[in-house]
């Protein structure tokens, strides 16, 4: 598959080559046994790889159908709101959000408007920009959109949880407690070494995929 083609069909498990399932790409399975490919990202040691999952370059087909999946997985949080992490969470949030009834949702950015409050901010990182020094902010006239009202953090990819620990924290800032962590996908399980077990518990997502190693023969396993 040519990077473009990646993220754009969900298909029949019976339909993919699982010969080329570790080479080419790795297969990230619905509960329903519908698989999505997923390019192959290795790590610096060259020994270990992770499946990567691009929202905003999916088709509206996937996104739709990610959306639907975990719409249907809060359904007894009974969701007032939902709050959506920059960039890739927006992204999904936008698509859930919808699907929840809502006809809005409150999105969290990096971009500091100029009638934002420094106190209403949190220092931001990821697994896919850690060198890149940000912070992540919300919009004061959000807050009542989000007090006192059963709110769902979004995010489309949870990894080392640093995005999520920032959301979390940026919400306390504003007095808010999520009572649900929504994603599209689980990559690894290193966000469990930074999350409280609290918040490990209220984590929700479609997908999951593991942490890969290469074998003697190159395959990523």
């Amino acid at each position: 598959m040519q990077p473009h083609e990646f993220w754009q069909e969900i298909e029949p498990a019976a339909t993919v080559d699982a010969e080329r399932h570790g080479i080419v790409y790795h297969l990230a399975h619905f509960e329903d046994g519908r698989v999505l490919r997923l390019p192959i990202r290795p790590l610096a040691d060259g020994a270990h790889a992770l499946a990567s999952l691009i929202l905003n370059q999916a088709s509206f087909a996937v996104v739709e159908a990610i959306a639907d999946d975990l719409a249907r997985k809060l359904e007894s949080y009974d969701v007032e709101i939902v709050a959506g992490l920059p960039t890739l969470g927006l992204t999904l949030a936008g698509a859930l959000a919808p699907k929840l009834g809502h006809a809005r949702y409150v999105p969290f950015g990096t971009s500091r408007k100029f009638w934002y409050r420094e106190e209403l901010s949190v220092p931001l990182s990821s697994i896919t920009t850690p060198e890149q020094a940000k912070r992540l902010y919300a919009d004061p006239r959000m807050l009542p959109l989000l007090l006192g009202r059963r709110v769902a953090l979004i995010d489309d990819v949870i990894s080392s949880g640093a995005s999520i620990e920032a959301g979390l924290r940026l919400m306390e800032l504003c007095g808010v407690e999520p009572v649900v962590i929504g994603a599209a996908m689980l990559q690894s399980e290193r966000w469990r070494q930074r999350l409280e077990p609290k918040w490990q518990a209220r984590i929700v997502a479609v997908l999951s995929t593991p942490i890969l190693e290469r074998d003697a023969e190159g395959r990523w396993r």
